[in-house]
């Protein structure tokens, strides 16, 4: 009993569990990797062929390419097919009943639209002098059989694509194989048994204890992951032994069948070994070596965004060991218990709020750490993954305006432009909002005011509708030419105004639209804050001959601000994301100079398409808006009971 009782105070369990977790999800990131590196060992060595074929009848007159392409064939067994397409003609095909050359057909019309959609992907990487299409399209539907199209070139120009069907099956590379079962079982053996041993014999060091335990923990969960990334480094290396291996075959083949003059290495370098945009990956030299610089090159490029990884899952293991360390899993079991019903009520809620709302935020988050855009986000999230730099791009940059000329010009991009006009913003309409909303409860408080439902109703009737439907009648009412506004200048013997041409101008519009929409909430949150005070204390302070002014200042103001400040904050945050507004009244124009942070933000995704800067965006002002909102409850008070 003496032996049970000191285990259970013993971070025992808390060592177990969370060397479970860590183990657990420390194998399943390295067999992801395993299998992404047997995925990449059978494309690289399609894609080899595919190049090597292609360079092959590069040059070759119409006439010529269809032996050629029938010599390949035989020489290489491991290509189930091979075709030629340029334009609407099928040039050539090791299938006898393709019948090439002919016309396509009907039904090939999707080899045609591939076509296009590489020759437009390698004009525009060449003509923008940047790599951000593929070039080179794989695809691996059924098991072991891999489709690669890669681009035919004539005398330097696009001519059409070629396509392979590459037969993988049983292909491998003869990686070292991971540990799945043995050794995460015997680390968790030897940390049972360290743990209570020295539990049992540390009850004057419990302090050291616990760093012994976290010690533990550490060495083991290090000790397992080093293990296994050494395996890994070894199966890259067999990978790239094994693709050196087959470009020497593939060499050996080709030249006996008379293509030794074809182009195959450029500066050393095999250029049948390629990425998906056609880019040499160095790592295969002209004569079949592997060049080991660049396998470890590329080995460490592909394992940094791994080993962050496996720096989080080791955090994690630590904060549940911690958890378990100081009493936190006993009191929340205890509390789960005793609360067994209240928890299951509130289940659903907890559910639904994990699937819509911190899951989204949280990939959100992540999405912001790497390069996202239309064009490559069905890469390996490893490989989009870029660290810090949408953030130094965005506050990085203070090139706001600068001197010419003719004078100042201003750069409406810029973020802290935007950030300057959503401040700008925000405060003109929470202050338009609140003064508004104040003036109005306080003559909807008046005792004996007639027609007081009257007027509640109809100025609670601008927050009642849409606002998206309000905006556009307000945009209707700035019309330069038919607005109701301009119409309404030009009978008092005024000008029309150019509403979207200004940056004030424009501005006003946006200012005049949401004030309409934002004093009605203020409105019925101060007139219920004044309803609650009693009218004692006003009485009382008429009797001691307190005036208008001091009975508002003493009186008013102070039992308001429990109510008007957390609705201030709201009503900033509410501001500080009035999406609809600015994108419906205004539209940011002129040139974008009256965007505000979450409209820029939206263009940047959905116009632009860059995910991931616009990602970066978003969470800078959720950094903002959770900064302002802290410092605003802490200095006021305004939370904290009287």
């Amino acid at each position: 009993m003496r032996i049970l009782a000191r285990l259970k105070q013993s971070p025992v369990l808390g060592l177990a569990v969370g060397l479970v977790i860590t183990l657990a999800l420390s194998t399943w990131i390295f067999k992801g990797e395993q299998s992404d590196q047997r995925l990449q060992y059978r494309q690289r060595l399609a894609v080899m062929h595919a190049n090597a074929l292609a360079m092959s009848v590069a040059e070759s007159a119409p006439t010529e390419i269809q032996p050629r392409l029938v010599s390949a064939r035989a020489a290489m067994p491991e290509l189930e097919s091979v075709l030629v397409v340029g334009g609407m003609q099928m040039l050539a095909s090791t299938k006898a009943e393709d019948q090439a050359p002919r016309q396509l057909q009907r039904e090939e019309k999707a080899l045609f639209d591939l076509s296009n959609l590489i020759r437009t992907a390698r004009e525009t990487n060449l003509g923008e002098g940047v790599v951000r299409k593929k070039i080179i399209q794989v695809e691996e539907k059924a098991p072991g059989h891999i489709t690669v199209t890669v681009p035919y070139i004539d005398h330097g120009k696009f001519a059409g694509i070629l396509q392979i069907r590459f037969n993988a099956s049983g292909l491998d590379p003869a990686s070292a194989p991971l540990d799945s079962f043995e050794l995460p079982l015997m680390l968790l053996v030897i940390a049972l048994i360290l743990g209570p041993f020295f539990g049992l014999h540390a009850d004057r060091r419990i302090e050291f204890s616990k760093v012994f335990t976290l010690g533990v923990l550490l060495a083991l969960s290090l000790f397992y992951q080093h293990e296994q990334l050494d395996k890994l480094s070894l199966g890259a290396a067999r990978v790239n032994e094994s693709v050196a291996s087959s470009y020497r075959n593939v060499v050996d083949r080709l030249d006996k069948v008379g293509f030794s003059g074809q182009t195959r290495e450029l500066g050393g370098v095999s250029l049948w070994d390629t990425d998906h945009y056609q880019r040499p990956l160095g790592m295969i030299a002209s004569d079949g070596s592997v060049n080991a610089a660049a396998q470890v090159t590329n080995f460490d490029m592909r394992t940094r965004f791994l080993q962050r990884s496996l720096w989080a899952i080791n955090l994690l293991g630590v904060i549940v060991l911690l958890y378990f360390m100081y009493g936190y899993a006993a009191r929340t079991l205890k509390a789960l218990k005793e609360n067994a019903n209240a928890y299951a009520y509130v289940a659903p809620a907890m559910v639904g709020m994990l699937v819509l709302v911190f899951f989204p935020f949280a990939y959100g988050i992540s999405l912001a750490f790497t390069d996202t855009t239309l064009f490559n986000e069905f890469l390996p999230f490893s490989e989009r993954w870029i660290g810090w730099e949408n953030f130094q791009s965005i506050l990085g940059d203070f090139n706001v305006f600068e001197r010419t000329s003719d004078g100042l010009v201003w750069h409406y991009q810029n973020f802290y432009w935007t950030l300057l006009m959503t401040i700008i913003w925000t405060v003109s309409n929470v202050v338009i909002g609140v003064t508004l909303g104040f003036i109005l409860a306080m003559a909807l408080n008046t005792d004996n005011l007639r027609g007081k439902t009257i007027y509640r109703v109809l100025l609670i009737l601008p927050w009642a509708i849409p606002n998206y439907i309000t905006a556009l009648v307000w945009r209707g009412m700035f019309h330069p030419q038919f607005g109701v506004i301009n119409q309404f200048l030009q009978m008092v013997g005024m000008q029309p105004v150019a509403w979207f041409d200004g940056v004030v101008s424009s501005f006003v519009t946006g200012l005049a639209t949401n004030g309409w929409l934002s004093f009605p909430f203020m409105m019925v949150v101060i007139l219920g804050a004044l309803q609650s005070i009693p009218k004692d204390m006003y009485e009382a302070a008429e009797v001691e001959g307190a005036n208008r002014w001091q009975r508002l200042r003493y009186i008013t103001l102070p039992l308001l601000k429990p109510t008007l400040i957390p609705s201030i904050v709201l009503s900033v945050v509410w501001t500080f994301n009035m999406f609809n507004i600015i994108f419906l009244v205004s539209g940011g124009e002129p040139g974008g100079a009256n965007e505000i942070l979450i409209t820029k933000a939206y263009k940047i995704a959905f116009e632009n398409y860059q995910y991931a800067y616009a990602a970066a965006y978003s969470t800078v002002i959720f950094m903002i808006l959770l900064v302002y909102g802290f410092f605003q409850t802490k200095i006021t008070k305004a939370t904290e009971s009287y």
